[in-house]
């Protein structure tokens, strides 16, 4: 089973171009869709889910034809948004039985089974009585999985799943996903690059609509090898070397920002070279995605 995305365009009514001409192949497994918030990410999930229309392009699941037989999609479609809202005052178990009768399992014994196996599945099982209200941010985005779990999906689209989710609720998170991402069609949509080095064999970075880079990530890597230098400096330094370099990353360490630059030669000046992560990856192409545009 596989996704395909082929030439995908959307244009807001602004004048805001969301999406530009993506192209992606998806496979079985878990796949990140890597970018800055504003990239275009949320409005190709929200398009693959067939909860908004497309200008041009073509988009399949298997025989599913997406743009065209949206109710054959959303029959093997599980869908966690960014944003869901929850019946603060019903318990967890009462409220995935009711999302379970909507999507026609019927069958009181099945629909049991399945509910309390969804529940244990997404470690809420003890907790299947309390009410929605008293559950922490992590707990309802596992709510949110066991739901859009319920009909044994075929793809599964999360976007932004683990923003503002502590260390712990994370892994959880993404204890649940791996799991399941050995026989589903998962797109993880994300600004956060730990989550796609934690959890994917293949991925995409998105930017200003359009597709930056894509590919293996180990294989990607590769790429910035020998490219990638460090150095700490002062503060009212910073200006300067975003002016003499390619400086893709900053970050304060002991009160003092340390930059990360791509450079194809040794720059000297106090520089070392360090092994390439995955966040350098999506710095430099976010770098040079947003320098070309501005040319």
């Amino acid at each position: 089973m596989k996704l395909i995305i082929d030439n995908l365009s959307k244009t807001y009514s602004n004048g805001v171009k969301a999406l530009q001409n993506i192209s992606l192949e998806i496979p079985t497994g878990m796949f990140g869709l890597l970018g800055p918030n504003g990239a275009g990410k949320s409005t190709l999930m929200r398009t693959i889910a067939t909860l908004q229309e497309a200008d041009s392009g073509y988009i399949s699941l298997g025989n599913i034809d997406v743009l065209k037989q949206k109710n054959e999609l959303r029959q093997v479609l599980g869908y966690l948004p960014q944003q869901f809202g929850l019946y603060p005052k019903i318990s967890a178990e009462v409220l995935l039985n009711h999302f379970a009768v909507l999507k026609g399992i019927t069958h009181k014994g099945e629909r049991k089974n399945l509910v309390d196996s969804l529940l244990h599945k997404t470690n809420l099982y003890d907790v299947k009585k309390q009410n929605l209200k008293g559950y922490s941010g992590g707990m309802k985005q596992r709510f949110g999985i066991a739901q859009a779990l319920l009909n044994n999906p075929k793809l599964l689209i999360v976007d932004e799943p683990t923003a503002g989710l502590d260390p712990l609720e994370r892994n959880r998170f993404y204890n649940v996903l791996s799991e399941l991402g050995e026989q589903t069609v998962i797109i993880l949509s994300t600004h956060i690059v730990d989550d796609v080095k934690e959890l994917c064999t293949n991925m995409a970075i998105i930017n200003q609509g359009q597709v930056c880079l894509k590919g293996n990530p180990l294989q990607i890597l590769e790429n910035l090898k020998g490219r990638v230098y460090k150095k700490t400096i002062e503060k009212l330094e910073l200006k300067a070397y975003k002016q003499d370099y390619k400086v893709i990353s900053e970050k304060l360490f002991l009160g003092k920002p340390t930059i990360h630059i791509l450079s194809d030669a040794n720059p000297g000046d106090g520089f070392s070279l360090i092994n390439a992560e995955l966040e350098d990856v999506y710095f430099s192409e976010i770098f040079n995605n947003t320098n070309a545009k501005s040319i």
